[in-house]
């Protein structure tokens, strides 16, 4: 039998619990304790960043439970009057994959570029993640690109 829909919400500033719930379900998911619950922000600053129209928070709910989610950032470009869409962080809780959350989630933040003039939504993925590599390939055209870390401060 079909699974039905999950409801996804975009959070917003009254959602500080749920972004919570969300960067501890990262923390879990990713096995990174140590970004996304180390030093967790104050509610005054999370609520000011879900307030802010660039950065699009999705959770995808099971009842009032965060069983997913995602991070996405709205770039708008120089070269033309265009804007790009980057997912920073997607993930679902292990008892819920393979029903098509992340989907959903996708799905839902697709909707949303389109209705703020995005011409493209892209994510990273890292070798090896079997999982998402498949997802986004269903999805999107792969592009072979590095992606480099450059630190701030001191010069090389």
């Amino acid at each position: 039998m079909p699974q039905p829909p999950t409801p996804i919400h975009r959070l917003g500033p009254a959602d500080v619990a749920r972004l919570r719930a969300l960067n501890a379900l990262f923390a879990e998911v990713f096995d990174d304790r140590e970004t996304y619950a180390g030093a967790p922000p104050p509610d005054a600053w999370l609520a000011e960043l879900l307030g802010k129209e660039h950065i699009v928070v999705l959770a995808a709910l099971d009842g009032e439970a965060v069983i997913g989610g995602l991070v996405a950032y709205a770039f708008d470009k120089a070269e033309r009057m265009r804007r790009e869409i980057y997912i920073y962080d997607l993930a679902v809780a292990e008892a819920h994959r393979r029903r098509g959350v992340a989907t959903a989630l996708i799905a839902h933040l697709r909707e949303i570029a389109s209705a703020c003039g995005a011409w493209v939504v892209f994510v990273q993925a890292d070798p090896g993640d079997d999982p998402a590599i498949a997802l986004y390939g269903k999805l999107g055209t792969r592009e072979a690109v590095l992606h480099f870390d450059i630190a701030v401060g001191e010069g090389p």
